[in-house]
């Protein structure tokens, strides 16, 4: 296949597969069959594109492609007994909607919370049906678009139990005949954590990608603060869900400084915060404010949000208030538990008390099955090493997470941090 070709097919289903599955999803009522469909799309895509040429809107071509295999499905079905008048109402929606440009209705369902195709799979991986780790795992899958090694990554879980997940989680919903919806409002609670916690590895793996050549990957971000902002509409009465999007805008507000001119990963501590975006950081304040307005006891995204809000109001790396956000850390570990929590909270002790303070958390956690083969481990160690004089230990930490890591640029941060015996670079 022609490169262009190639890169404008990969580019357009990395961005649009979550729309595609979405709105196949709403007329077939069935994630397996939507997948299908998408699929189906996208080899279509393959056949077509290098002959053809690129369409003029290759978004909306997919998305064409993919509602007329979804029509040709529902047809199939049209001759079953049962189910008819159900299959024929499909039927006229799905033939309405190849009326006007796809495009059109793509963006007509954006402009609309409740009517957000996007949002609707996102509930309906997210049932209760569903165990919550299968909720989150699905819902990764077909709205973020990762795939089941990203996936196991982010959980810190093997390959082959995530693939199970999905599989099993496709085959429950389908078993269960889960309709394609928003829930009702009342019944928006026991589905809420689940989908915050969605939205939230969404983030994550758009602000630090799992493998491949970027150091981020601001589509997923973008889409993560979109739904996130929805969910607020959608249930401007729950703190977390504040909490949640307060901790994306002040995490979003430094993706400028986060890389160099020469598209290097650039750390927290020698960002220009200059080139933050003071817009964001005034968002998600306000986020946060109305988070803490609404009461109760914090959960794990208004502190996380608490905690990035000490460095948005930090003028400089120096004046941060490294003890407020040790105590902080200190609280997540309490309310949600994890290795990565206690990690963070190492490092944040090690700026409050010493790097000594902080190596002494971070060696407690190294024979922790969940971390290893998480790369910030070792560079955590690296870094305390290295400003304890510990040069040669330093470079066998940066090596070490050098090996573990996928992502490209962090790999030569890695590698460059190791030859240089810990030492940040210039």
């Amino acid at each position: 296949m022609h490169s262009g070709v190639h890169h404008a097919l990969a580019t357009t289903w990395k961005r649009e597969s979550a729309r595609i599955v979405a709105a196949a999803a709403r007329r077939v009522h069935d994630l397996g069959v939507a997948e299908e469909v998408a699929q189906d799309a996208l080899v279509a895509a393959l056949e077509h594109w290098p002959r053809d040429g690129i369409p003029q809107n290759p978004a909306a071509w997919l998305m064409t492609t993919a509602l007329n295999r979804a029509l040709d499905y529902l047809r199939r079905l049209k001759t079953a007994a049962a189910g008819q008048a159900a299959v024929a109402q499909d039927l006229q929606a799905l033939q309405a909607d190849r009326t006007p440009d796809v495009a059109d209705t793509v963006a007509a369902a954006q402009a609309d919370p409740v009517g957000d195709d996007l949002l609707r799979l996102v509930f309906t991986a997210c049932h209760p049906v569903l165990s919550p780790d299968a909720r989150v795992a699905l819902t990764l899958r077909l709205v973020a678009g990762l795939t089941t090694h990203e996936i196991a990554r982010a959980f810190l879980v093997p390959e082959a139990n995530v693939a199970q997940r999905i599989v099993r989680a496709q085959k429950k919903l389908r078993e269960a005949q889960v309709p394609f919806d928003l829930p009702p409002r009342a019944a928006l609670g026991e589905r809420l954590a689940a989908v915050l916690e969605v939205v939230y590895l969404v983030f994550n793996e758009g602000y630090t990608a799992t493998g491949g050549d970027q150091w981020m990957r601001p589509a997923l971000c973008a889409e993560a603060l979109r739904l996130a902002r929805l969910l607020a509409t959608l249930a401007p009465d729950e703190p977390e869900v504040h909490g949640l999007l307060a901790l994306l805008e002040l995490q979003a507000s430094r993706t400028a400084a986060r890389t160099g001119a020469d598209g290097q990963p650039v750390l927290l501590a020698d960002q220009d915060r200059a080139r933050w975006d003071h817009a964001a950081i005034a968002r998600g304040l306000a986020a946060l404010a109305r988070a803490e307005a609404l009461g109760m006891d914090a959960g794990p995204y208004r502190l996380q949000a608490a905690i990035a809000a000490c460095h948005a109001r930090a003028a400089t790396a120096e004046v941060t208030d490294w003890t407020h956000i040790a105590r902080l850390y200190g609280q997540l570990a309490q309310v949600a538990p994890s290795p990565v929590v206690e990690l963070n909270r190492a490092v944040a002790v090690a700026m409050c008390d010493g790097p000594a303070a902080g190596l002494a958390l971070v060696d407690a956690l190294a024979d922790l099955p969940a971390l290893a083969r998480y790369p910030w481990l070792p560079a955590v160690r690296g870094d305390l090493l290295a400003r304890l004089g510990r040069h040669d230990e330093a470079r066998a930490a940066f090596a070490r997470a050098a090996d573990l890591t996928e992502n490209g640029p962090e790999r030569a941060l890695m590698q460059t941090r190791a030859r240089a015996g810990g030492a940040t670079p210039a």
